[in-house]
Protein backbone atom coordinates (compact mmCIF):
# COMPACT_ATOMS: atom_id res chain seq x y z
CA UNK A 1 0.00 0.00 0.00
CA UNK A 2 2.53 2.74 0.73
CA UNK A 3 4.52 1.58 -2.63
CA UNK A 4 1.65 2.28 -4.88
CA UNK A 5 1.17 6.11 -2.70
CA UNK A 6 4.84 6.63 -3.43
CA UNK A 7 4.36 5.55 -7.30
CA UNK A 8 1.11 8.09 -7.55
CA UNK A 9 3.85 11.21 -7.31
CA UNK A 10 6.41 9.33 -8.77
CA UNK A 11 8.21 10.14 -12.33
CA UNK A 12 8.52 6.78 -14.06
CA UNK A 13 11.32 6.52 -16.61
CA UNK A 14 10.93 2.45 -17.54
CA UNK A 15 7.37 1.31 -17.22
CA UNK A 16 6.82 -0.73 -13.85
CA UNK A 17 10.64 -0.89 -13.44
CA UNK A 18 12.68 2.15 -13.04
CA UNK A 19 11.10 5.67 -10.66
CA UNK A 20 12.09 8.76 -9.79
CA UNK A 21 10.68 9.88 -6.16
CA UNK A 22 10.70 12.41 -3.56
CA UNK A 23 10.51 11.30 0.31
CA UNK A 24 10.43 13.01 3.68
CA UNK A 25 11.43 9.95 5.33
CA UNK A 26 13.28 6.96 4.08
CA UNK A 27 11.51 4.52 2.91
CA UNK A 28 11.53 0.28 3.67
CA UNK A 29 12.62 -1.83 1.02
CA UNK A 30 10.03 -4.82 0.09
CA UNK A 31 9.06 -7.73 -1.79
CA UNK A 32 7.91 -5.48 -5.00
CA UNK A 33 10.39 -2.50 -4.44
CA UNK A 34 13.95 -1.32 -4.05
CA UNK A 35 14.46 1.89 -2.84
CA UNK A 36 18.18 3.93 -2.46
CA UNK A 37 19.51 7.40 -2.63
CA UNK A 38 22.76 8.92 -3.26
CA UNK A 39 21.98 12.16 -1.59
CA UNK A 40 24.60 11.31 1.27
CA UNK A 41 26.85 9.24 -1.62
CA UNK A 42 27.87 11.94 -4.25
CA UNK A 43 28.24 15.01 -2.67
CA UNK A 44 29.06 18.59 -4.26
CA UNK A 45 32.13 19.97 -3.23
CA UNK A 46 31.01 24.08 -3.05
CA UNK A 47 33.37 27.30 -3.60
CA UNK A 48 30.72 29.86 -2.12
CA UNK A 49 27.17 29.66 -2.68
CA UNK A 50 27.47 26.77 -5.52
CA UNK A 51 25.76 23.61 -5.23
CA UNK A 52 26.18 21.61 -8.20
CA UNK A 53 25.53 20.23 -10.87
CA UNK A 54 27.64 16.96 -10.01
CA UNK A 55 30.80 15.85 -11.69
CA UNK A 56 31.33 13.98 -14.84
CA UNK A 57 33.32 11.37 -12.45
CA UNK A 58 29.81 11.17 -10.27
CA UNK A 59 27.53 11.22 -12.92
CA UNK A 60 29.84 8.05 -14.32
CA UNK A 61 29.50 5.71 -10.76
CA UNK A 62 26.06 6.67 -10.30
CA UNK A 63 24.92 5.35 -14.15
CA UNK A 64 27.13 2.59 -13.17
CA UNK A 65 25.15 1.65 -9.92
CA UNK A 66 21.92 2.08 -11.52
CA UNK A 67 23.53 -0.30 -14.01
CA UNK A 68 23.92 -2.47 -11.77
CA UNK A 69 20.45 -2.55 -9.85
CA UNK A 70 18.56 -2.92 -13.16
CA UNK A 71 20.92 -6.04 -13.97
CA UNK A 72 20.60 -7.67 -11.03
CA UNK A 73 19.37 -10.87 -10.22
CA UNK A 74 17.61 -10.00 -6.81
CA UNK A 75 16.26 -6.86 -8.45
CA UNK A 76 14.58 -8.31 -11.62
CA UNK A 77 11.37 -8.70 -10.48
CA UNK A 78 11.62 -5.48 -8.87
CA UNK A 79 10.85 -1.63 -8.94
CA UNK A 80 13.48 0.43 -8.76
CA UNK A 81 13.04 3.60 -7.20
CA UNK A 82 15.54 6.38 -6.63
CA UNK A 83 14.27 8.60 -4.27
CA UNK A 84 15.78 11.53 -3.18
CA UNK A 85 15.06 14.04 0.14
CA UNK A 86 13.08 17.88 -0.13
CA UNK A 87 16.48 19.56 0.39
CA UNK A 88 16.46 21.64 -3.21
CA UNK A 89 19.88 21.46 -3.64
CA UNK A 90 20.19 17.53 -3.18
CA UNK A 91 17.09 17.28 -4.78
CA UNK A 92 18.40 18.83 -8.01
CA UNK A 93 21.77 16.93 -8.01
CA UNK A 94 19.50 13.34 -8.26
CA UNK A 95 17.39 14.81 -10.81
CA UNK A 96 20.09 15.67 -13.10
CA UNK A 97 21.81 12.16 -12.48
CA UNK A 98 18.82 9.82 -13.25
CA UNK A 99 18.00 12.45 -16.11
CA UNK A 100 21.41 12.26 -17.75
CA UNK A 101 20.71 8.81 -17.34
CA UNK A 102 18.35 8.48 -19.61
CA UNK A 103 19.32 10.48 -21.81
CA UNK A 104 22.73 8.71 -22.04
CA UNK A 105 21.17 4.46 -22.03
CA UNK A 106 17.46 4.77 -22.57
CA UNK A 107 17.79 7.21 -25.32
CA UNK A 108 15.50 9.96 -24.39
CA UNK A 109 16.14 13.64 -25.49
CA UNK A 110 16.56 15.90 -23.00
CA UNK A 111 13.20 17.41 -23.27
CA UNK A 112 11.66 13.81 -22.98
CA UNK A 113 14.16 12.94 -19.51
CA UNK A 114 12.66 16.93 -18.23
CA UNK A 115 9.10 16.17 -18.81
CA UNK A 116 9.29 12.51 -16.64
CA UNK A 117 10.99 14.60 -14.27
CA UNK A 118 8.19 17.09 -13.27
CA UNK A 119 5.36 14.54 -14.18
CA UNK A 120 3.53 13.30 -11.27
CA UNK A 121 3.51 15.46 -7.99
CA UNK A 122 6.86 17.05 -7.88
CA UNK A 123 7.29 20.59 -7.62
CA UNK A 124 9.67 22.34 -9.67
CA UNK A 125 13.73 22.19 -9.35
CA UNK A 126 15.49 24.78 -7.90
CA UNK A 127 18.01 25.98 -10.24
CA UNK A 128 22.20 25.92 -9.94
CA UNK A 129 24.12 29.03 -9.91
CA UNK A 130 27.93 30.33 -9.84
CA UNK A 131 30.70 29.88 -7.60
CA UNK A 132 29.99 33.43 -6.25
CA UNK A 133 28.86 35.17 -3.18
CA UNK A 134 26.09 37.35 -3.08
CA UNK A 135 22.81 37.31 -5.40
CA UNK A 136 22.50 34.81 -7.96
CA UNK A 137 22.03 36.15 -11.31
CA UNK A 138 21.92 33.78 -13.66
CA UNK A 139 19.74 30.00 -13.19
CA UNK A 140 21.35 27.12 -15.19
CA UNK A 141 18.34 24.88 -15.37
CA UNK A 142 18.25 20.89 -14.95
CA UNK A 143 16.96 20.97 -18.80
CA UNK A 144 20.12 22.76 -19.40
CA UNK A 145 22.45 20.26 -17.78
CA UNK A 146 20.47 17.64 -19.44
CA UNK A 147 20.90 19.70 -23.19
CA UNK A 148 24.21 20.37 -22.62
CA UNK A 149 25.12 16.33 -21.44
CA UNK A 150 23.58 15.39 -24.45
CA UNK A 151 25.06 17.80 -26.95
CA UNK A 152 28.92 16.79 -25.41
CA UNK A 153 27.55 12.64 -25.95
CA UNK A 154 26.64 13.50 -29.30
CA UNK A 155 30.37 15.04 -30.43
CA UNK A 156 31.64 12.45 -28.97
CA UNK A 157 32.96 14.35 -25.55
CA UNK A 158 32.41 11.22 -23.44
CA UNK A 159 31.82 7.85 -23.64
CA UNK A 160 30.88 5.99 -20.45
CA UNK A 161 32.13 2.30 -22.10
CA UNK A 162 35.62 2.94 -22.26
CA UNK A 163 35.51 6.19 -19.51
CA UNK A 164 38.36 6.03 -17.07
CA UNK A 165 36.91 7.13 -14.04
CA UNK A 166 40.20 6.95 -11.80
CA UNK A 167 42.11 9.19 -13.98
CA UNK A 168 39.42 11.50 -13.90
CA UNK A 169 39.09 12.11 -9.99
CA UNK A 170 43.24 11.78 -10.27
CA UNK A 171 43.98 14.68 -12.33
CA UNK A 172 41.06 16.99 -11.10
CA UNK A 173 42.65 16.73 -7.58
CA UNK A 174 45.04 19.78 -6.93
CA UNK A 175 48.17 17.73 -5.60
CA UNK A 176 48.17 15.97 -8.92
CA UNK A 177 47.69 18.86 -11.21
CA UNK A 178 44.15 20.16 -11.22
CA UNK A 179 43.05 19.53 -14.60
CA UNK A 180 39.88 18.75 -16.49
CA UNK A 181 39.39 17.80 -20.33
CA UNK A 182 36.38 19.69 -21.49
CA UNK A 183 37.12 18.63 -25.25
CA UNK A 184 39.25 15.48 -25.09
CA UNK A 185 41.91 15.67 -27.33
CA UNK A 186 41.32 19.62 -28.04
CA UNK A 187 40.53 21.50 -24.81
CA UNK A 188 42.30 21.30 -21.53
CA UNK A 189 41.57 23.25 -18.36
CA UNK A 190 43.47 23.61 -15.67
CA UNK A 191 45.08 25.44 -12.48
CA UNK A 192 47.79 28.30 -13.19
CA UNK A 193 51.67 27.19 -13.08
CA UNK A 194 54.07 28.92 -10.20
CA UNK A 195 57.45 29.53 -10.54
CA UNK A 196 58.50 26.48 -8.87
CA UNK A 197 56.77 23.51 -6.78
CA UNK A 198 55.89 23.60 -3.38
CA UNK A 199 53.32 23.02 -0.53
CA UNK A 200 52.32 27.01 0.58
CA UNK A 201 50.10 27.23 3.38
CA UNK A 202 49.21 23.30 3.08
CA UNK A 203 48.23 23.81 -0.80
CA UNK A 204 50.29 22.36 -3.50
CA UNK A 205 51.81 24.88 -6.23
CA UNK A 206 53.12 23.61 -9.63
CA UNK A 207 55.57 24.50 -12.01
CA UNK A 208 55.43 24.81 -15.47
CA UNK A 209 58.00 21.73 -15.79
CA UNK A 210 55.52 19.67 -13.29
CA UNK A 211 53.17 19.50 -16.42
CA UNK A 212 55.29 18.52 -19.25
CA UNK A 213 55.21 14.57 -18.93
CA UNK A 214 51.54 14.62 -19.15
CA UNK A 215 50.91 17.46 -21.50
CA UNK A 216 53.61 15.32 -24.17
CA UNK A 217 51.79 11.77 -23.48
CA UNK A 218 48.14 13.94 -24.39
CA UNK A 219 49.59 15.64 -26.99
CA UNK A 220 49.04 19.29 -25.72
CA UNK A 221 51.35 21.28 -28.31
CA UNK A 222 50.28 24.98 -27.09
CA UNK A 223 49.42 26.36 -23.77
CA UNK A 224 47.31 29.91 -22.98
CA UNK A 225 47.54 32.04 -19.85
CA UNK A 226 45.11 34.62 -19.51
CA UNK A 227 45.87 35.64 -15.86
CA UNK A 228 49.16 37.82 -15.09
CA UNK A 229 52.21 36.49 -15.52
CA UNK A 230 53.49 34.55 -12.64
CA UNK A 231 55.86 32.15 -14.74
CA UNK A 232 58.57 32.79 -17.36
CA UNK A 233 56.80 31.33 -20.36
CA UNK A 234 60.12 30.10 -22.04
CA UNK A 235 59.84 27.54 -19.79
CA UNK A 236 56.87 25.66 -21.86
CA UNK A 237 58.39 27.21 -25.36
CA UNK A 238 61.83 25.52 -24.25
CA UNK A 239 59.83 22.53 -23.33
CA UNK A 240 58.65 22.15 -26.53
CA UNK A 241 54.74 23.79 -26.17
CA UNK A 242 53.69 27.26 -27.94
CA UNK A 243 52.68 29.60 -25.15
CA UNK A 244 50.37 32.96 -25.95
CA UNK A 245 49.46 35.67 -22.97
CA UNK A 246 45.70 36.86 -23.27
CA UNK A 247 45.79 38.85 -20.45
CA UNK A 248 42.45 39.95 -19.02
CA UNK A 249 41.14 40.86 -15.01
CA UNK A 250 40.10 38.35 -13.07
CA UNK A 251 36.39 38.26 -12.56
CA UNK A 252 35.97 39.94 -16.22
CA UNK A 253 35.34 39.01 -19.58
CA UNK A 254 37.17 39.23 -22.70
CA UNK A 255 37.55 41.56 -25.14
CA UNK A 256 36.55 41.01 -28.48
CA UNK A 257 40.44 40.85 -29.74
CA UNK A 258 41.11 38.58 -27.24
CA UNK A 259 38.07 36.46 -27.93
CA UNK A 260 39.45 36.37 -31.77
CA UNK A 261 43.03 35.93 -30.60
CA UNK A 262 42.10 32.92 -28.56
CA UNK A 263 39.94 31.20 -31.11
CA UNK A 264 42.75 31.84 -34.01
CA UNK A 265 44.92 29.84 -31.51
CA UNK A 266 42.62 26.95 -30.80
CA UNK A 267 41.61 26.45 -34.62
CA UNK A 268 45.53 26.91 -35.69
CA UNK A 269 46.81 24.43 -33.65
CA UNK A 270 47.00 20.98 -34.33
CA UNK A 271 47.60 19.42 -31.28
CA UNK A 272 45.54 20.22 -28.30
CA UNK A 273 45.34 23.41 -26.44
CA UNK A 274 46.08 23.42 -22.19
CA UNK A 275 44.27 27.03 -20.87
CA UNK A 276 44.55 28.21 -17.67
CA UNK A 277 43.79 31.28 -15.25
CA UNK A 278 44.77 31.50 -11.82
CA UNK A 279 42.14 28.79 -10.44
CA UNK A 280 41.26 28.14 -14.09
CA UNK A 281 37.95 28.37 -13.69
CA UNK A 282 36.03 31.47 -14.99
CA UNK A 283 38.43 33.05 -17.75
CA UNK A 284 39.40 29.90 -18.53
CA UNK A 285 35.81 28.24 -18.75
CA UNK A 286 34.64 31.65 -20.61
CA UNK A 287 37.10 31.73 -23.53
CA UNK A 288 36.35 27.61 -23.89
CA UNK A 289 32.54 28.32 -23.71
CA UNK A 290 33.00 30.39 -26.83
CA UNK A 291 35.11 27.67 -28.76
CA UNK A 292 31.91 25.32 -28.21
CA UNK A 293 29.79 27.97 -29.19
CA UNK A 294 31.64 28.20 -32.44
CA UNK A 295 32.37 25.10 -33.45
CA UNK A 296 29.75 22.68 -32.12
CA UNK A 297 26.96 24.81 -31.68
CA UNK A 298 26.21 24.75 -28.37
CA UNK A 299 23.84 27.10 -26.86
CA UNK A 300 25.44 29.24 -23.70
CA UNK A 301 23.45 27.44 -21.27
CA UNK A 302 24.97 24.14 -23.01
CA UNK A 303 28.17 25.29 -23.08
CA UNK A 304 28.06 26.22 -19.04
CA UNK A 305 26.48 23.43 -18.02
CA UNK A 306 29.02 20.87 -19.73
CA UNK A 307 32.18 22.92 -18.63
CA UNK A 308 30.74 22.96 -15.03
CA UNK A 309 30.29 19.02 -14.79
CA UNK A 310 33.54 19.08 -16.54
CA UNK A 311 35.03 21.20 -14.37
CA UNK A 312 32.62 22.33 -11.14
CA UNK A 313 33.15 26.33 -10.41
CA UNK A 314 33.69 27.46 -14.05
CA UNK A 315 32.05 30.65 -15.82
CA UNK A 316 31.49 33.15 -12.85
CA UNK A 317 28.93 36.53 -12.41
CA UNK A 318 29.31 38.92 -15.87
CA UNK A 319 30.85 36.18 -17.63
CA UNK A 320 27.54 34.14 -17.83
CA UNK A 321 25.74 36.70 -19.13
CA UNK A 322 28.85 37.49 -21.87
CA UNK A 323 28.54 33.73 -23.31
CA UNK A 324 24.25 34.79 -23.96
CA UNK A 325 25.48 37.77 -25.86
CA UNK A 326 28.08 35.67 -27.96
CA UNK A 327 25.85 33.08 -28.18
CA UNK A 328 24.66 34.22 -31.70
CA UNK A 329 27.72 36.06 -33.19
CA UNK A 330 29.62 32.44 -32.17
CA UNK A 331 27.15 30.76 -34.34
CA UNK A 332 27.21 32.73 -37.12
CA UNK A 333 31.50 32.74 -37.31
CA UNK A 334 30.84 29.26 -36.60
CA UNK A 335 29.12 28.82 -39.91
CA UNK A 336 31.42 31.02 -41.87
CA UNK A 337 33.99 29.00 -40.60
CA UNK A 338 32.58 25.84 -41.73
CA UNK A 339 31.91 27.04 -45.28
CA UNK A 340 35.05 28.02 -45.95
CA UNK A 341 36.30 24.63 -44.90
CA UNK A 342 34.14 23.07 -47.33
CA UNK A 343 34.91 25.14 -50.18
CA UNK A 344 39.04 24.84 -49.64
CA UNK A 345 38.24 20.80 -49.64
CA UNK A 346 35.75 21.62 -53.17
CA UNK A 347 38.58 23.57 -54.69
CA UNK A 348 41.52 20.68 -53.33
CA UNK A 349 39.48 17.90 -54.63
CA UNK A 350 39.73 18.42 -58.59
CA UNK A 351 43.39 18.65 -57.94
CA UNK A 352 43.13 15.41 -56.25
CA UNK A 353 41.24 13.82 -58.24
CA UNK A 354 44.01 14.86 -61.54
CA UNK A 355 46.56 13.58 -59.53
CA UNK A 356 44.75 10.30 -59.10
CA UNK A 357 43.98 9.89 -62.37
CA UNK A 358 47.43 10.52 -63.48
CA UNK A 359 48.70 8.26 -61.53
CA UNK A 360 46.29 5.21 -63.11
CA UNK A 361 46.61 6.11 -66.23
CA UNK A 362 50.87 6.16 -65.83
CA UNK A 363 50.17 2.39 -64.11
CA UNK A 364 48.54 1.48 -67.12
CA UNK A 365 50.59 2.62 -69.39
CA UNK A 366 53.33 0.98 -67.66
CA UNK A 367 52.07 -2.31 -67.67
CA UNK A 368 51.40 -2.32 -71.45
CA UNK A 369 54.65 -1.74 -72.37
CA UNK A 370 56.12 -3.90 -69.45
CA UNK A 371 54.08 -7.09 -71.50
CA UNK A 372 55.13 -5.54 -74.57
CA UNK A 373 58.85 -5.47 -73.96
CA UNK A 374 58.02 -9.03 -72.11
CA UNK A 375 56.78 -10.54 -75.62
CA UNK A 376 60.18 -10.15 -77.09
CA UNK A 377 61.90 -13.58 -78.26
CA UNK A 378 65.43 -13.77 -77.55
CA UNK A 379 66.53 -13.82 -81.11
CA UNK A 380 64.68 -10.31 -81.77
CA UNK A 381 66.98 -9.12 -78.54
CA UNK A 382 69.94 -10.37 -80.15
CA UNK A 383 68.60 -8.78 -83.81
CA UNK A 384 68.18 -5.44 -82.23
CA UNK A 385 71.19 -4.85 -79.91
CA UNK A 386 70.86 -5.33 -76.15
CA UNK A 387 72.23 -2.22 -74.98
CA UNK A 388 70.01 -0.29 -77.79
CA UNK A 389 66.72 -2.22 -76.69
CA UNK A 390 67.50 -1.65 -72.88
CA UNK A 391 67.89 2.28 -73.69
CA UNK A 392 64.87 2.64 -75.64
CA UNK A 393 62.74 0.97 -73.69
CA UNK A 394 64.29 2.96 -70.55
CA UNK A 395 63.20 6.52 -72.30
CA UNK A 396 59.80 4.53 -72.93
CA UNK A 397 59.36 3.66 -69.51
CA UNK A 398 60.42 7.23 -68.23
CA UNK A 399 57.57 8.68 -70.23
CA UNK A 400 54.64 5.75 -68.99
CA UNK A 401 56.32 6.61 -65.48
CA UNK A 402 56.34 9.98 -64.63
CA UNK A 403 55.67 9.27 -60.65
CA UNK A 404 59.21 7.18 -61.30
CA UNK A 405 57.74 4.35 -60.11
CA UNK A 406 60.94 1.44 -59.62
CA UNK A 407 60.69 -1.02 -63.04
CA UNK A 408 62.77 -3.89 -63.20
CA UNK A 409 64.61 -4.24 -66.96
Amino acid sequence: MADDYVLLGASEFIKDRLYFATLRTKPKTTANTHYFSTDDEFLYENFYADFGPLNLGMLYRYCCKLNKKLKSFTHSRKRVIHYTSYDQRKRANAAVLIGAYSVIYLKRSPEEAYRTLISGNNTAYLPFRDAALGDCTYNLTILDCLQGIRKALQYGFFNFETFDVEEYEHYERVENGDMNWIIPGKMLAFSGPHPRSKIENGYPLHAPEAYFPYFQEHHVTAVVRLNRKIYDGRRFTDGGFEHHDLFFVDGTTPSDLITRRFLHVCESTEGAVAVHCKAGLGRTGTLIGCYLMKHYRFTAADAIAWIRICRPGSIIGPQQDFLEDKQHSMWVQGDMHRTKQKQQQRRQRPKLDQEVTCLVSSMDDLSINTILYKSFSLDEVSDFGSSSLYAGLGRLLCKCNPLQLPVKL
